[in-house]
């Protein structure tokens, strides 16, 4: 018989699953290895939940999939719908951070609990999804308008735009856009690295969860480091694959993360 325990079970600082953050709410720094353990649990709580977090790694790349054929046929939307995909996507994740939050807690696992436990703090992950999402818009913006500054060709549309960012031909415009591209990835995972399973579990603001992500960054940052590449690789090879990798890949991820913030997030001594 396996042991069902994660294994941050034997951290002697945690606090108890569900408990609101007191005077003592505290980051822990962990070591660069901790993102593989991560994953490690996450890959158990996904077996022992009845893979049930493969539902919603099925609707990520279903939503890939949309973003994908409507930018082959009607690439117009394709901004409007991403900006979809970001406000969404907080909400879905919020079903994979429950699935382990039940088992941590002892509970049968429940797909449909796990479909609406977001109504525990509606307003926490609304607000945390809308900021992703005006992070999204606002590179987006920032893109055309380095584009405009450094560009040596005529104002293209959206398929053109790719074009650009896709070639060698420019690649002054390649460098800088891909460096502010960096920057405001690094800002977007600085702020998202335990924020919703944080909301989620323990009933907090929004603004709290964000700077306790930060502060997790700061305090690990070779760790949060290999977690940022282990998910961009992750998730990279599922979008170079035609998406339905996701089913796997992003359930992997989302019940990792929550291992991720319980190691994290500790009361302090």
């Amino acid at each position: 018989m396996t042991d069902s325990r994660s294994p941050e079970a034997a951290v002697p600082v945690r606090p108890p699953v569900g408990q609101p953050p007191g005077p003592g709410f505290a980051i822990r720094a962990v070591d660069p290895g901790a993102p593989f353990r991560w994953l490690a649990s996450g890959w158990g709580d996904f077996r022992a939940t009845g893979f049930r977090g493969a539902v919603y790694g099925a609707v990520f790349a279903l939503m890939g999939s949309l973003i994908a054929l409507i930018y082959a046929t009607r690439w117009q939307f394709t901004m409007g719908l991403t900006a979809g995909f970001f406000l969404i996507g907080p909400f879905v994740c919020t079903g994979l951070y429950d699935l382990s939050r039940q088992r941590a807690r002892g509970q049968s696992p429940s797909l449909a609990a796990s479909l609406v436990c977001w109504r525990r703090n509606t307003g926490g992950v609304a607000l945390f999804a809308a900021i992703v999402c005006f992070a999204m818009i606002v590179w987006a913006r920032v893109s055309v308008v380095i584009f405009a500054l450094f560009s040596s060709t005529d104002f293209p549309d959206l398929k053109g735009f790719i074009a650009q960012v896709v070639t060698l031909a420019n690649l002054e415009f390649l460098l800088v856009w891909t460096a502010v591209g960096l920057v405001f990835a690094t800002l977007v995972f600085a702020i998202s690295v335990v924020s919703v399973p944080l909301i989620l579990d323990r009933g907090g603001d929004t603004l709290m969860a964000i700077f306790a992500s930060v502060r997790a960054l700061l305090a690990s940052p070779l760790a949060m480091g290999v977690w940022a590449l282990l998910i961009v690789t992750l998730i990279g090879a599922s979008l170079a694959l035609g998406f339905w990798p996701l089913v796997i890949t992003a359930p992997l991820i989302g019940h990792a993360t929550w291992h991720a913030y319980r190691d994290l997030v500790v009361e302090s001594v």
